[in-house]
C-alpha cells in the first residue's frame, strides 16, 4: 500500500469566514489548470434516443408533489 503524505502550507481553518475561504482559494490557484477549449460538435439526430424510466421510478415521480404546492 502506498503511503501518501500531504503537506499543507497552512493549517485548515474550519471555523473561518469568507476571508479565510478566499485565502484558501488564492493558495490553490497555482494548482488549477484551464483545459483547452474544445469546440462542441453537433450530434446527429439519429444518435439521440429517448430516455427509459423504470416503472417504479415513474410511479415515484408521479406521486411527488409539483414544485410550489
Amino acid at each position: 500500500m502506498t503511503n501518501i503524505k500531504v503537506h499543507a502550507s497552512a493549517p485548515a481553518d474550519l471555523e473561518g469566514g469568507l476571508a479565510s475561504l478566499r485565502g484558501d482559494c488564492a493558495r490553490m490557484v497555482p494548482h488549477w489548470t484551464v483545459p483547452e477549449r474544445a469546440a462542441a460538435r453537433p450530434v446527429s439526430p439519429s444518435l439521440i434516443h429517448g430516455v427509459s424510466v423504470p416503472p417504479a421510478s415513474a410511479r415515484l415521480l408521479d406521486a411527488m408533489s409539483e414544485y410550489g404546492d
